[in-house]
């Protein structure tokens, strides 16, 4: 219901930001100009029917075909009679009785008589009905003045001015057609996608009000002391037990840990979105919400995964948490170095006070603790060589976070052989480029901020992301920050001596983006069972191959590889690299227990 009150607002608020738009350029026009009223010369005077005319009923005797209306008229300074058939209307001077043709000199005429601007008329035209006339049917006489409205006037074949039309009008018309939704005629009101509009915001409102009401409980609105108590029992993934709780009922698991000092990873706070704040139930798991079933995996919501966020304690719940007894510790560290590998990407290595006391496993991540702060663009310091990527960034002059975040960082380098020091690597997420000023992200721009000899407190390791056991065939496919768990992953396995056939395919937007080319490249000289390859999606006709990572490892790997089935791939980077990677291997027939990935939660 989410996903649809949301697609459908997107398609609503569209149209309202048109029927708005639209609305309020037609009230600023000139009316007018609109009605063609500018330089439409003043109805002529009623002038006394003249006495030398010949009588109507000899005309008609004359006539052949039978009159069913006649009327009396002028025609500039010609008196006319208007003899209106069954299939046709015909004019006739009423003084000599001779039937009055109107051609393309009389039509010129008549619109230079109605028309009182400065332009000169062009040759007139007879053309079919259009949307200039569209209230009107049959041929009509269009007349052209080259004015600076680009006035056009409209006569019909028996010399009426239908109408005065001009470059105000032609703009009127195309947002009336904008604030109608009729596309085509213009004119209907009441046209079935205006209909559809009006059925579709009426569904809008009825679907936001009961998802306002869904989206609390009725424990919110009870006093906790009125509320009964249930049992919280939380496991170790191993199975041993960290704590037993005592929870208000309708409190959910994620915010009755964070009171208990086991505050779950989070990159949203709680707001169902990341799937950092997983757990598992044990015995029978209740439900999952929609939430569940959009961050989770269909396999992980089978074996009783659901959101710590979105699970409530109506009934006594023993739950398994990842992180186990590292969950409610805060560790302190110390940056111990900070290197710039790209412009907007750097490697921040980081030596904790105390014993890690946990297996920092190659895909894991740690959660930085991120304080209140204030900060400007003059904190951060570049490279002489980067200063002309940082120049074009429109950062504000100073920007600051009011409370403390947690921030996710993978572990680029497995800590067995950096000494139990923790490598970084973030990529620092700012505002538009060339555009408005806007801050950059929080997290990233305090990581960016550090320096050498800077204190700081850390949660973790957390995360399933790994390598699995066994010798089989590994693909790994990354891009952005995403090549900090694979370059982990590929060191520990070289280093352990895995013989196994190892690919990395990274991609990136140009060579300068690119994070530990070097090291790549030397790692695959040095081991015959690790290919490195670099992909660049905005540099082409350079050695390196050019295009998008995941059609780059399809067509230069994967569609001549003999046996897809025998491989794992391991894949992380933004979401839309990731997205379009699992499609690929679906595509290819790759199951989807071959593929891990880590998405970044996001």
């Amino acid at each position: 219901m989410r996903k649809i009150h949301k697609w459908i607002g997107l398609l609503i608020g569209l149209q309202l930001v048109l029927w708005m738009c639209s609305g309020v350029v037609m009230s600023l026009l000139d009316a007018d100009k609109v009605r063609g009223r500018e330089f439409r010369a003043p109805a002529a005077a009623r002038q006394p029917w003249p006495t030398d005319v010949a009588p109507v009923s000899r005309l008609l005797e004359a006539g052949r075909e039978a009159a069913q209306t006649v009327s009396t008229g002028w025609l500039m300074e010609r008196p006319v009679y208007r003899v209106i058939g069954e299939k046709s209307t015909t004019l006739i001077d009423a003084r000599n009785g001779r039937r009055v043709d109107l051609d393309a000199a009389l039509a010129r005429r008549l619109a230079e008589a109605s028309y009182r601007g400065p332009g000169k008329s062009a040759q007139p035209e007879l053309v079919e009905r259009s949307l200039e006339t569209r209230a009107h049917d049959g041929k009509v006489w269009r007349i052209a003045f080259d004015d600076a409205e680009d006035t056009t006037v409209y006569l019909s074949l028996q010399g009426d001015v239908l109408e005065h039309r001009n470059s105000t009008w032609r703009l009127f018309d195309l947002f009336w057609m904008l604030h109608i939704m009729d596309y085509t005629g213009r004119q209907d009101f009441n046209n079935p996608l205006v209909v559809s509009a009006a059925i579709g915001g009426f569904w809008l409102a009825l679907s936001g009000i009961w998802l306002l009401f869904t989206s609390f409980s009725l424990a919110e609105f009870i006093p906790q002391r009125w509320r009964g108590t249930r049992s919280l029992l939380v496991h170790a993934p191993d199975g041993s037990r960290l704590r037993s709780l005592r929870a208000h009922a309708g409190d959910t698991v994620f915010v009755t840990l964070a009171r208990q000092g086991l505050p779950l990873p989070s990159n949203c706070g709680g707001g169902q979105s990341c799937g950092l704040c997983e757990v598992r139930v044990r015995g029978a798991a209740p439900a999952p919400t929609s939430a569940d079933r959009a961050v989770l995996a269909p396999s992980r919501i089978e074996a009783g995964c659901r959101l710590a966020c979105n699970l409530k304690l109506d009934r006594n719940l023993d739950i398994e948490v990842r992180g186990g007894a590292e969950l409610g510790e805060v560790h302190e560290a110390q940056v111990e170095s900070v290197r710039a590998l790209s412009p907007f990407m750097r490697e921040v290595v980081l030596m904790p006070t105390g014993e890690l006391g946990a297996a920092y496993r190659p895909g894991s991540f740690i959660q930085i603790h991120v304080p209140a702060y204030k900060m400007g663009k003059h904190q951060i310091d570049a490279p002489q060589e980067h200063r002309s990527a940082w120049s074009g960034l429109q950062l504000p002059a100073q920007w600051s976070s009011g409370g403390m975040l947690r921030r996710s960082y993978s572990l680029s380098a497995p800590v067995r052989q950096t000494d139990g020091r923790l490598t970084l690597l973030v990529r620092f997420c700012h505002g538009k480029v060339g555009g408005k000023n806007h801050p950059p992200g929080k997290g990233s721009a305090y990581m960016f901020g550090l320096k050498a000899g800077d204190r700081l407190q850390y949660s973790g390791p957390f995360g399933d992301f790994a390598v699995r056991q066994g010798g089989r065939e590994k693909v790994f496919i990354g891009g952005g920050a995403g090549m900090a768990p694979l370059r982990a992953m590929v060191r520990d396995l070289l280093d352990s001596g895995a013989t196994e056939p190892m690919h990395f395919w990274y991609g990136a937007r140009s060579a300068a983006d690119a994070p530990y080319v070097d090291e790549m490249k030397a790692l695959g000289d040095s081991f015959d069972n690790f290919i490195w390859r670099l992909v660049l999606s905005e540099e082409r006709g350079g050695p390196v191959p050019s295009g998008m990572v995941h059609e780059a490892v399809r067509d230069g790997l994967l569609r001549a590889h003999p046996d897809l089935q025998a491989c794992d791939f391991y894949l992380c980077g933004p979401p839309p690299m990731l997205a379009a990677t699992r499609a690929m291997l679906k595509k290819l027939g790759v199951r989807d227990e071959q593929v891990a990935f880590d998405d970044f939660k996001i």
